[in-house]
């Protein structure tokens, strides 16, 4: 029998704040957070523009049980600076990873983040250097760091980059997931190129239903605390390697992608070579009727 986790209510993932969505995941009365609110660690920097900090610098970390076996969590709260990445922020999930070298306990990672803080570049974009460096070394010493997207932010920039070398992803279909947001492709490129104001176009290009059609992402669920938790429970059973092996066959099923896809216009195209019935119809699917379409992702990606 699996043990209950703290909220068995429906509770929207991408609703959720970070603490609730820890609460929600982790079994009942189970998770000590590290670096708790009484000490305060906030950003040095965000002072010197006048910006208001948070005593978790907009990260949660700490330790509990997934169905009695240990787990580090980190969960990154999207409503503080869009859950952005800062030095203290990304030390605290550096710390962590470390940790779990350390003790050999698996991670959960949060995420909900628009990239690197504009504020603290340099340091934001080194955290996101050391975090990813971090991630794969836990890998290597068998330890599965598992990420779970569906937050407001999404999972943008940096923390694209870092969900990347993660062992596995688990996303609903508000889970976007891109190196670049829909306005900096926009600010960069023109209205023309990408108009951020069309909200399904962003949907289909960044949008969960498409990352995980095209291999970007392993598990796919509805917005609900309770199937992200259950997803979890699963994938932390498989261990996925991070050998020179596995990453040369990566790097094999990423350029066989690229030269499948890479001249189509839209989201749709690639769901049509895909060999999907009725592409246009998937942004409107239920979970369910979605996965069972998804089937032919499999044998189309069997690299996967």
């Amino acid at each position: 029998m699996r043990a209950a986790a703290t909220n068995m209510e429906p509770l929207s993932w991408y609703e959720a704040s970070a603490r609730q969505r820890i609460d929600a995941l982790i079994d009942t009365g189970s998770f000590s957070e590290f670096i708790g609110p009484e000490l305060r660690e906030v950003s040095p920097h965000l002072a010197i523009f006048d910006l208001p900090e948070q005593f978790d610098d907009g990260i949660v970390i700490g330790r509990g049980r997934l169905e009695g076996a240990p787990v580090l969590v980190a969960a990154q709260e999207g409503r503080f600076m869009g859950g952005a990445f800062g030095e203290i922020h990304g030390a605290k999930l550096t710390g962590l990873l470390g940790a779990a070298c350390a003790l050999h306990q698996d991670v959960l990672i949060l995420f909900d983040t628009g990239g690197v803080r504009l504020q603290e570049a340099n340091a934001g974009e080194l955290a996101i250097a050391e975090i990813m460096r971090a991630v794969v070394e836990a890998r290597r010493a068998g330890v599965n760091v598992i990420g779970l997207i569906g937050g407001r932010a999404g999972c943008y920039g940096g923390g694209s980059l870092i969900a990347g070398t993660c062992s596995r992803l688990i996303v609903s279909e508000q889970g976007r997931i891109s190196v670049s947001g829909p306005e900096v492709i926009e600010t960069n490129k023109g209205i023309e190129e990408f108009d951020s104001r069309d909200r399904a176009l962003v949907w289909r290009t960044m949008g969960g239903k498409h990352r995980y059609l095209i291999g970007g992402a392993d598990v796919f669920v509805d917005d609900d605390a309770r199937a992200f938790r259950e997803a979890a429970i699963d994938v932390l059973r498989i261990k996925r390697a991070c050998s020179v092996a596995y990453l040369e066959a990566e790097q094999t099923r990423l350029e066989r992608r690229l030269q499948r896809f890479g001249e189509a216009k839209d989201a749709v195209e690639i769901w049509q070579r895909l060999g999907i019935d009725e592409p246009s119809e998937i942004p409107a699917l239920p979970t369910g009727r979605f996965l069972r379409a998804a089937q032919v992702r499999e044998n189309a990606d069997d690299a996967r």
